[in-house]
């Protein structure tokens, strides 16, 4: 299932609602970049920069992505606009955890807090969580059953 996978809704429009959103919550500096290969979304909020990278497939996943009979320009304008709605429930959906206090902001939005050098935390630990799954098993759930 892909959320919002027949959308009209432009990307520049789900941008826009993204910006409002976040606006709304709190947030004092919003910037946006587009590049050929990606979007970037980076607002500043609870005293921390967050980042929000939205790849774009290239013209060969298009073509791969594409039916017999459809279009490749539709196709992957398509994509971005699903991704422009995806985005925007994503951001709504952490907002809104935080302000139901399921979650705090930290927990929230982790992934994405821009660090001092750059880099998301999820930049910074990607990599090492990967190589210890690869290293050896994670230890076991810690939601056991009921005491013995």
């Amino acid at each position: 299932m892909t959320f919002a996978k027949d959308t009209k809704v432009p990307f520049e429009r789900s941008i826009a609602e993204i910006s409002g959103l976040v606006r709304r919550a709190g947030a004092d500096r919003i910037g946006q970049m587009e590049e050929r290969d990606r979007f970037t979304l980076e607002f500043h909020l609870a005293d921390r920069a967050v980042r929000f990278r939205v790849t774009f497939p290239t013209r060969e996943e298009v073509e791969q992505m594409k039916g017999p009979r459809q279009d490749a320009q539709r196709v992957g304008e398509q994509w971005r606009r699903q991704r422009g709605r995806a985005l925007l429930l994503v951001i709504k959906a952490k907002l809104e955890s935080v302000e139901s206090g399921v979650e705090t902001f930290e927990e929230a939005f982790l992934a994405n807090v821009v660090m001092a050098d750059g880099a998301t935390v999820y930049d910074r630990i990607a990599a090492p969580i990967a190589a210890e799954y690869e290293a050896r098993r994670p230890g076991p759930l810690l939601l056991g059953g009921p005491p013995k």
